[in-house]
């Protein structure tokens, strides 16, 4: 593998032209109206799990159109007071898995949501959230062109909207404090994380690791990695379709929600990354609008920092919640 972009001095200053819709705003204010009628309610279930250090909840909570959205609370066994607490999203096609798999944020001393991804998890982890909505028309297989002719349709308003419930349903837990509340995630899920940054404002920071859905249609001219490569595939197909796709997918890249996030941001990046382009990660770091600092991981590709960018996150994290760090 090589490198797959521009030099990082230039990707330092790269800071390319945004494609928004006059109705962005509109759009989504609507959108977490219509959810937010829902209320807030986190169900939850103990779960034994034969940790003793960790206490495991099953839990469920309304995301779009009300629809039933699984996750796990992980948290530290007999914490006093209410915790920080991160709330964070999985990568492209997997699902919550299973509660070992979220040990580290408990373990530093944290509340942790895991949101199950609807639709998703049949891939490298489980999950058990399905896609109940309807988005009608083709799509390539996978996730990324599903009712992708229409934003009203389109499969991320309704993930983006279950991930921004999230965040409203675990500020209702009597063991989480509501104001110390931190999303994160990689890949697709630091994508979902800058999404949630742009549209609930008092979040308390982000953590957003090789993130995916940025600066899409630059991501689909310069690559032919999945899952972007689906879009590019639908768009062979539907070749009088292609300013409709990109039109729908401006209301759902991250460029658009990065230069409305004010939160505290910590991204990284791997300059060998053919999944997740470095310049389309840079062009969401640079249009973030709060502080802002990215990692570097100039010989990695889409694993980037992995295990050495933790301590990293971890002291990040404990700056903005004043939490312990191990």
């Amino acid at each position: 593998m090589a490198f797959v972009s521009m030099g990082l001095t230039d990707l330092e200053k790269y800071l390319p032209e945004r494609t928004e819709p006059a109705d962005f705003a509109a759009f989504w204010e609507q959108t977490l109206a219509e959810a937010r009628s829902v209320p807030a309610d986190l169900r939850t279930k103990p779960v034994d799990t034969g940790l003793t250090t960790v206490t495991v909840d099953d839990v469920t909570f309304p995301g779009f159109g009300g629809q039933p959205i699984k996750g796990w609370l992980v948290r530290p066994r007999d914490a006093d007071g209410p915790l920080p607490t991160v709330v964070s999203y999985v990568g492209y096609g997997g699902g919550r898995g299973l509660p070992h798999d979220h040990l580290l944020w408990a373990s530093a001393g944290y509340a942790q949501l895991v949101m199950d991804t609807r639709g998703q998890g049949a891939g490298w982890s489980t999950g058990d959230t399905s896609d109940d909505a309807p988005s009608g028309g083709p799509a390539h297989p996978g996730s990324m062109t599903r009712g992708v002719l229409d934003p009203a349709t389109y499969y991320y308003r309704r993930v983006y909207t279950d991930a921004v419930r999230a965040v409203d349903a675990v500020r209702t837990h009597p063991a989480v404090d509501p104001a110390r509340v931190l999303v994160a995630g990689g890949s697709q899920g630091g994508g979902i994380a800058l999404a949630v940054a742009g549209l609930v404002a008092d979040v308390s920071g982000v953590l957003t690791d090789v993130p995916f859905l940025q600066h899409i249609r630059r991501a689909t001219e310069i690559t032919d990695a999945y899952p972007y490569k689906e879009v590019a595939n639908f768009c062979q197909a539907h070749r009088d379709k292609i300013e409709t796709v990109f039109r729908t997918l401006s209301y759902f890249d991250g460029l658009n929600f990065a230069v409305r996030a004010t939160a505290p941001a910590l991204y990284s990046v791997a300059l060998m990354d053919d999944t997740c382009p470095p310049d389309t990660v840079f062009a969401s770091y640079n249009h973030y609008l709060g502080p802002k600092e990215i990692s570097v991981y100039p010989y990695n590709g889409h694993e980037g920092g992995g295990p050495h960018h933790v301590p990293v996150a971890l002291a990040f994290a404990a700056s903005l919640l004043k939490a312990p760090v191990g």
